[in-house]
């Protein structure tokens, strides 16, 4: 899908944005400084080129390559045996923009520790090639995953489905040794495994864990449309998912959010948590090494708190109509958007039917 404001060339956000610092008025498929589509898995595989090249001098850059390749056959339902995305929060341009920011954190990195320390480029080609599969559990499999109607259903195990991806197909890239690691840290980025239990012999790796669950969370976050995006898809994807309403028990519901709105009005308490307990304390704010590469400043984290403080204001005024960007659609299959929107109404009333008919308990979490 294309969006209007594509008219304007990267060079010219570039010109208007050499320091790398938040764009006000940037592009809704766009990249923080503006600089990179990160709807466009060509225009991200040349910014993370870039970085890389500038990072691991004379390091080779055809697996990741092919890894990019093989993403996007992935996610548009050209990889064998895989039907592509169909889950319209964590689409193709979610996974971009978390690999351009690993990418950035990656060379942020190697640029502020001792030789001794630096991940090398074997470990950060490890590292990108698990940032662009991280969500690859939500892509449904034509034969085994028959029963499901939508990725989005694979919520509460999804990142447990990328490990078991990864170890399937590193070994296919000619990175077997790899995928071990891979599998572990990919957890990082989710929350089916208590982050102090994962075991990994070297430091590294778990810095690498560090680095891949704060992109993860910081380029969601200040996404341009992240608020709109939470309200409109993100909820449908907690409703299919079974973490908006939560069977708890036979005939009993918990309902976590009632709906887009609620999600939306809890945002801020959840930011609050994530900021303090993952992102500063787990992940020993590691989203510092962005600062690295401009000059001090941190372009996600200045995105982030622009649509907090939006958030909040929308919040204390009650005026939701603030809230009026629209962006564009990156999904594999056709009409997924539409399916969404059936399946999601008919869970919903299924949900109501029944919780009227039984006088089952809808309990506020």
């Amino acid at each position: 899908m294309t969006d209007p404001e594509h008219n304007r060339t990267a060079g010219d956000a570039a010109n208007k944005n050499k320091k790398g610092l938040v764009s006000q008025d940037r592009r809704n498929d766009y990249d923080v400084t503006d600089t990179v589509q990160v709807s466009n898995p060509v225009d991200v595989r040349n910014a993370v080129w870039e970085l890389f090249a500038e990072t691991f001098p004379g390091a080779s850059f055809d697996k990741l390559w092919l890894a990019f390749y093989d993403f996007e056959r992935l996610f548009t339902g050209r990889y064998p045996g895989y039907l592509g995305c169909d889950t319209t929060y964590h689409d193709m341009q979610h996974t971009l923009d978390m690999t351009l920011a690993l990418a950035r954190l990656v060379a942020g990195y190697e640029r502020s520790v001792e030789q001794s320390d630096r991940l090398g480029a074997h470990r950060a080609q490890m590292a990108i090639i698990t940032s662009l599969f991280h969500d690859s559990g939500y892509i449904r499999h034509e034969e085994r995953d028959a029963d499901f109607v939508n990725g989005a259903e694979f919520t509460l195990y999804h990142v447990s489905r990328s490990a078991g991806f990864l170890r399937s197909y590193l070994p296919e890239l000619g990175l077997a040794k790899d995928s071990g690691i891979a599998s572990m840290i990919v957890h990082f980025t989710g929350y089916e495994l208590d982050l102090v239990e994962i075991e990994l012999e070297d430091p590294r790796d778990i810095i690498c864990g560090h680095l891949l669950g704060t992109a993860d969370l910081i380029s969601q976050i200040a996404d341009r449309c992240y608020l709109e995006k939470c309200r409109d898809r993100l909820y449908k994807e907690f409703v299919l998912g079974g973490v908006a309403v939560e069977n708890a028990r036979p005939g009993e519901y918990m309902v976590r959010y009632k709906s887009g709105q609620d999600l939306l009005q809890k945002t801020p308490i959840f930011y609050q948590q994530v900021m303090r307990d993952r992102l500063n304390l787990k992940f020993n704010r590691a989203y510092r090494y962005i600062e690295v590469l401009y000059e001090g400043q941190n372009p996600y984290i200045e995105a982030i708190r622009s649509n907090i403080t939006h958030l909040v204001r929308i919040i204390s005024t009650g005026n939701w109509a603030l809230l009026r960007r629209d962006p564009p659609y990156f999904l594999g299959i056709v009409g997924a958007f539409e399916d969404v929107e059936h399946f999601v109404s008919k869970q919903l009333a299924s949900l109501t039917g029944r919780a009227i008919e039984k006088h089952e308990l809808l309990m506020p979490v």
